[in-house]
């Protein structure tokens, strides 16, 4: 097989996996508690990890989300927020909260922290990696809570589980229609791209780029290669030697990358509805620009943020109406795979 044939790659990530463990060791001291619950972890409890900055708006339906799924307890590292976003979290039973004034392109946009946490934390736990705009959905969620998955997984051998991250809008202009927090934000933004998504393989970590979506439609139609990256692997059987390389787009080992069949089939699959262009979206577009914190090299992206800070309409003739899972698992955008 070829990547049975690769060793001098497999030597060098394995020295980058090393390298971005100890980083995350040393980015411990910016991390300061605010309120820590994590003596309340048990044995296979399901864990949740995000990195935020002013989400008080969507914390509520984020929370009530995956506490419905099975999530037991929430690691949350706060970026410097000053909308209530801690205060809140500091009150929730279930929530074990730090803070950090520090940069977050500089934690490798905010990876750094939540590494550090997993490896004291998440060892040996099923974990979600997550934003807060994302809600993650997969076949039977509805009625099989997140338990029952791990559970098939676990049977499978698998220790990972992927997810297209579909960009989910309004019809009209995006600060049309204003959410209020704890509120279903599919309500509002019930639209999404059904067929424009490209999927190449990349050799080097073995994971997918999949790219499409409404912003490659709208804002990266000249420069296609430029526009954001749609598939995760957001949950995984955490060990404290992994570490994601990108976002949540690749892991090292890779071999956690490998949530799609090789040989053509379909292994089970989920989708990350993306609450990115609620009302918030124009403000929150000029303040990243201003903060440049966002992108590797921000300037290549003033265009992108121009656009959002002008109230666009992302709404289609060919958009599609989110009516539930099962059409997602028609469409072919996750897959039941084996689980039945």
């Amino acid at each position: 097989m070829e990547r049975i044939a690769d060793p001098v790659m497999a030597y060098r990530l394995r020295w980058k996996r090393r390298r971005l463990l100890h980083r995350a060791f040393r980015k411990r001291r910016q991390l300061a508690t605010v309120a820590d619950r994590t003596g309340r972890i048990g044995p296979g409890d399901i864990l949740a990890a995000s990195t935020v900055r002013n989400e008080a708006i969507r914390l509520p339906y984020f929370l009530d989300h995956y506490r419905r799924l099975g999530v037991d307890h929430f690691l949350f590292v706060d970026n410097g927020s000053d909308d209530g976003t801690a205060a809140y979290l500091a009150q929730q039973p279930d929530v074990s909260l730090w803070s950090t004034p520090h940069s977050y392109k500089l934690s490798r946009f905010g990876l750094d922290w939540l590494t550090w946490l997993q490896m004291r934390h998440a060892h040996g736990h099923w974990c979600l990696t997550l934003d807060a705009d994302e809600i993650l959905v997969y076949p039977y969620h509805d009625t099989r809570p997140l338990p029952a998955l791990t559970e098939w997984l676990e049977r499978a051998g698998a220790e990972s589980f992927g997810a297209l991250m579909l960009d989910m809008y309004p019809k009209g202009p995006v600060r049309s229609q204003v959410y209020d927090a704890g509120r279903d934000p599919f309500e509002i933004l019930c639209w999404f791209d059904s067929g424009n998504y490209t999927i190449t393989r990349q050799e080097k970590h073995w994971n997918l780029w999949v790219q499409g979506g409404p912003r490659a439609r709208l804002f990266f139609a000249d420069r296609p290669r430029r526009a954001p990256t749609m598939n995760k692997v957001p949950l995984v059987r955490w060990h404290w030697r992994y570490v994601y390389v990108n976002s949540t787009h690749a892991l090292l080992p890779r071999r956690l990358n490998l949530v799609y069949d090789e040989a053509g089939g379909e292994k089970t699959s989920g989708v990350l509805l993306h609450t990115k262009f609620l009302h918030t979206i124009v403000e929150k577009s000029a303040e990243e620009k201003r903060r440049r914190e966002h992108f590797a090299n921000s300037a290549l992206y003033d265009s992108y943020y121009d656009s959002l800070m002008e109230n666009p309409d992302l709404w289609d003739p060919q958009s599609t109406r989110l009516r539930s899972w099962r059409q997602l698992e028609a469409m072919g955008l996750m897959s039941r795979g084996g689980w039945i």
